[in-house]
């Protein structure tokens, strides 16, 4: 018996010498940015909430898409979901019909799917981007904007 909790004494020491602090990220601490024209239609705007740390491989923006603002076509290496917060929305990825995406929605995107995502023509959304770098340290490949054809499927 002494040998167990002599055992589980000494785990127990070793698991808290090697944890972290704790560490927060107060709200408004970070920039906000408004989306690139050069990567976005229309008027997007991007409050990053965490970026990977050493435990954490994986980072998370929150993103409003004005009424008729959308993302450029894009990738993700190691793929991305989105947890969409309020409004309603529209993504597509290529080569297949656009989807509605409403509040309370998840979305992924898997890695090297092309698509798009943002708000209707009439409506803002909001989602939550969580996505992690790949090797190079890229969480995004940009390509194309998406044209207005393509965005109101005409």
């Amino acid at each position: 018996m002494k040998k167990i909790i002599t055992t589980a004494l000494v785990t127990l020491m070793a698991g808290s010498a090697l944890a972290a602090d704790v560490e927060i990220t107060r709200a408004g601490s970070q920039n906000t940015i408004i989306g690139s024209e050069k990567l976005f239609t229309g008027t997007s705007v991007i409050n990053p909430v965490f970026a990977p740390n050493e435990h954490r491989e994986f980072s998370m923006g929150e993103v409003i898409f004005h009424p008729g603002a959308r993302s450029n076509w894009h990738t993700h290496p190691v793929g991305q979901t989105l947890v969409i917060t309020s409004g309603t929305g529209w993504t597509q990825q290529e080569g297949k019909e656009k989807q509605i995406i409403r509040a309370g929605d998840i979305v992924w995107c898997p890695p090297g799917v092309k698509h798009w995502h943002g708000a209707t023509d009439t409506t803002s959304m909001t989602h939550y981007a969580i996505q992690a770098k790949n090797e190079e340290g890229s969480v995004v490949d940009w390509m194309e904007p998406v044209t207005d054809a393509q965005y109101l499927g005409e």
